[in-house]
């Protein structure tokens, strides 16, 4: 869905790359269809380029005809390929600065859609096929920040490693910058803050080393403090500045500078500024300076702490891997293993990429993927996964996907995705920050300019002094990190929990659920047969009994059969062959087994041999309560047994609906199964509503009708009929163990592959937007609130002024305590 302009914006010229033309009728029908979308001028295609050229009206509407344009190609039947960059993005201090390069990459030809997160410091870029990365990097750095192209998960280790040692160095910066601005902003602020404090002290200054000489030192410390440690704040703000494009570190450049000037001119020219306003404010350039670059290195702490659900996945990824290589063991890099290799696992090991065991039995521990403690065994053909923990064998198996292919490195890509991406709530937020700092830069020249004209003398003081508290109180850093830390921290801690959201915007439109719709089989049950009962006539053994069956029904691929063959095998049964087999059309099968006549099927076959089935007529109504049909078995002419084979219901699907009517939720079943066994598991289990005997289209219209009754609706599933209803739903949830189509439709996957991990899903989101809600009234709360206070609104009413130095300390704390409060939710419980 992403276009190319591949020509400047000046020609009104853009380019669509467009796939699925065969003929001269497909071009046809594409010009016609993009001739009528508004703003098109014209419209050429090319069918051996496969290239739409479109002329515009409006070159400066671009970004809004050409995604009219892409979906104009679309539902004419064919598609605009696309593709995604992700990018480091370095140099961003707050929410101003994220809209910068939103604003600034979009505007790059080529580019569909940017989302750029303060927290992860990433961006994600939709861009047709035309637009290099090198063009997106370029465009950010005019902005006046740094980028890089970030590799994608699952090619190795070796690329978290780097993020991490990154961070680890720019804490490591931070922390240096702070020791050395507060080692010399602190005797600063001792001459000046200490000698209004304590007269006594002040006296001992001005009687051994003179008023004018503290100030000549403070001067000389503070300079040291600004364009030391502080000089970072000039390289970036003052560009921004000059490009009519202020960010935080503009206001912390303005603000300092300004007190940092005031004082120089007092210190050494003290004629140029109007009596009784001789006054030096060195302290406040210099701890300003120190307390914002604490509350940086407390941030950048915060920020290592709440990725960490990340650094965990990828640590789970093994290094190197044995492999078979001409008869020879050989261990290599994981990023040289290639599908088909045959890779050993000796006990303890981690099992490097997925595949398909070869040789060997072994337990593995797969918690890590499905949330269960249960280690699962393993034998020739099960399946493994990259990650997983090999228990006490030794395994020899087949790689069937590598790298960026392999589940573990598709969760990470999943958590990632889910991390950088945006809610609906922030959309708020961004409109607002694209104009604060601008509006805190004008509230600050209007306090100037109120206190110069109506203030009290020394006027230029007051007004110095509060306009600077203005510039330093608003930083905007806290509304920046609102949202976003609480995504990260959210989505880390969900993807702990065995829940992993494919689409941030499920975490927020979770919260919201009315209704949950569930599919029956694969969902609420195990998705296949089982012999559920085997109720005996008396004085018979049950293992002679179900072999003698087992053996008959061995023959059979139909279900059932392979229900109670596979029953008899899990108890250690030795199933003995059989002669004379024999399929009575309509009524069941026979056969000879060890000598005796064994005759099974439903109750007509028994009364057909003329037996009576009335001696099972209690079991018969609680099969029939539980959606069961029996069956019997007869062996030499006595009825021996009666037989259910059923889906059963997974042990923790009654639990998650009972949790899930607990959160206030209504619960739903649509199923294809016939409407007696689906209401008779709906009783079990205390369903609200069963639609069931629809088609996988009976489910989207089932769907659509409960959103329209119910509000908000989750529906969960996990076969190739639900993905038409999972992509309907508000929510889509797909059971991790189904199929990879319904896994793709949904925006919600369990790893657990267990209805459990709904209700969990939907706590924590209400736990998440909760936490965001906390952190945006601070946020915003703080700004509103202090902004008049820094002002001097109370002033008039009881003398109260804000020192630029609290305004800092303040600010600092703001970002912290949104960070540390987001961090709440990595201790999140069910």
């Amino acid at each position: 869905m992403n276009a190319l302009t591949k020509s400047a914006m000046s020609t009104a010229l853009v380019e669509l790359p467009v796939e699925g033309m065969t003929c001269a009728s497909c071009v046809g029908r594409v010009e016609r269809a993009l001739k009528k979308v508004p703003g098109v001028r014209s419209a050429v295609v090319n069918l051996a380029t496969e290239k739409a050229s479109l002329s515009l009206d409006d070159p400066s509407q671009a970004q809004t005809v050409v995604p009219a344009a892409i979906a104009a190609v679309e539902k004419a039947g064919y598609a605009v390929p696309q593709r995604q960059f992700d990018l480091q993005v370095d140099g961003m201090t707050c929410a101003s600065c994220v809209g910068r390069v939103e604003r600034a990459l979009k505007k790059v030809p080529g580019v569909q859609s940017a989302s750029v997160n303060l927290a992860t410091e990433r961006a994600s870029v939709q861009v047709s096929d035309g637009t290099d990365v090198g063009t997106l990097i370029a465009a950010i750095a005019k902005a006046g920040y740094e980028a890089a192209a970030v590799p994608q998960a699952g090619e190795g280790a070796a690329v978290e490693d780097a993020a991490a040692q990154r961070q680890a160095a720019e804490r490591a910066a931070l922390k240096k910058s702070l020791l050395f601005a507060t080692l010399f902003a602190l005797p600063v602020f001792l001459l000046e803050m200490g000698g209004h404090m304590v007269p006594a002290f002040h006296h001992w200054i001005a009687g051994n080393i003179g008023t004018q000489n503290s100030w000549y030192l403070q001067f000389a410390l503070t300079a040291i403090v600004l364009f030391g440690p502080g000089r970072r704040f000039f390289e970036k703000g003052i560009p921004a500045l000059l490009r009519g494009a202020p960010d935080m570190n503009s206001l912390v450049a303005v603000g300092t500078s300004a007190a940092f000037a005031y004082s120089v001119v007092a210190t050494f020219v003290p004629t140029l500024l109007p009596a009784g306003t001789v006054n030096v404010y060195y302290e406040a350039a210099a701890v300003i300076v120190a307390l914002i670059l604490l509350g940086r290195f407390m941030e950048a702490r915060a920020k290592g702490n709440t990725s960490e659900a990340i650094r965990r996945l990828v640590q789970l990824q093994a290094k190197t891997a044995r492999v078979r290589k001409g008869g020879v063991v050989q261990e290599i890099d994981i990023a040289q293993v290639r599908s088909g290799d045959v890779i050993e696992v000796r006990p303890g090991e981690r099992i490097p990429v997925d595949g398909e065991v070869l040789e060997g039995q072994s337990f593995v521990d797969e918690s890590m993927i499905s949330g269960e403690p249960v280690p699962v065994e393993k034998t020739v053909g099960a399946e493994v996964v990259g990650g997983t923990v090999n228990q006490n064998g030794a395994l020899a198996f087949k790689a069937t996907k590598v790298g960026a292919d392999t589940l573990l490195a598709q969760i990470i890509r999943m958590v990632e995705q889910a991390q950088g991406s945006k809610l609906p709530i922030q959309a708020l937020v961004d409109k607002i920050t694209m104009w604060f700092v601008p509006a805190v830069m004008a509230a600050a020249l209007i306090t100037f300019a109120v206190w110069l004209i109506w203030g009290p003398d020394p006027a230029l003081s007051f007004a110095l002094v509060n306009a600077v508290a203005v510039l330093i109180i608003a930083c905007p850093c806290a509304m920046g990190l609102a949202t976003p830390t609480s995504i990260m921290v959210g989505t880390g801690r969900a993807a702990q929990m065995g829940v992993l959201l494919r689409k941030g915007e499920a975490l927020q439109q979770l919260k919201d659920a009315k209704v949950v719709a569930v599919d029956k089989t694969g969902t609420l049950t195990k998705g296949r047969p089982e012999l559920t009962d085997l109720v005996l006539a008396e004085g018979l053994q049950r293992n002679v009994v179900l072999a003698q069956v087992a053996a008959v029904e061995y023959r059979s691929e139909h279900p059932i059969a392979r229900a109670i063959v596979d029953a008899a095998k899990a108890e250690g049964l030795q199933i003995p062959a059989i002669s004379d087999f024999e399929s009575v059309t309509g009524f069941g099968v026979r056969a000879l087994v060890d000598g005796s006549r064994v005759e099974i099927g439903a109750d007509r076959f028994m009364r057909e041999l003329g037996l009576s089935v009335e001696g099972f007529a209690s079991e018969v109504r609680r099969l029939g309560s539980e959606g069961k049909t029996p069956l019997y078995a007869a062996i030499d002419g006595r009825l021996a047994a009666m037989i259910a084979v059923a889906d059963p219901i997974k042990p923790t699907t009654k639990p998650a609906i009972d949790a899930l009517h607990a959160l206030g939720l209504k619960v739903a079943m649509i199923t294809g199964d016939n409407r007696h066994t689906a209401e008779a598991i709906a009783r079990q289990l205390g369903i609200d509503e069963v639609v069931a005997e629809v088609l996988p289209g009976g489910k989207v219209e089932t769907v659509q009708r409960l959103k329209a009754e119910h509000g908000t609706l989750a529906y969960v599933g996990d076969g190739i009929n639900d993905a038409p209803a999972l992509a309907e739903a508000d929510v889509g949830i797909a059971i991790g163990t189904g199929t990879d189509i319904a896994i793709e439709a949904a925006d919600v996957v369990l790893m657990s592959g267990d209805l459990s991990g709904v209700p969990n899903a939907i706590a924590l989101s209400k736990a998440t937007m909760k936490n965001i809600g906390e952190n945006l009234f601070w946020a915003f709360a703080y700004n509103v609130a202090l902004i008049p206070v820094a002002a001097g609104l109370l002033y008039p009413f009881n003398g109260t002024l804000l020192s630029p130095v609290f305004a800092a300390g303040a600010m600092a704390l703001s970002s912290v305590f949104v960070l540390s409060n987001a961090l709440r939710l990595k201790r999140f419980k069910v």
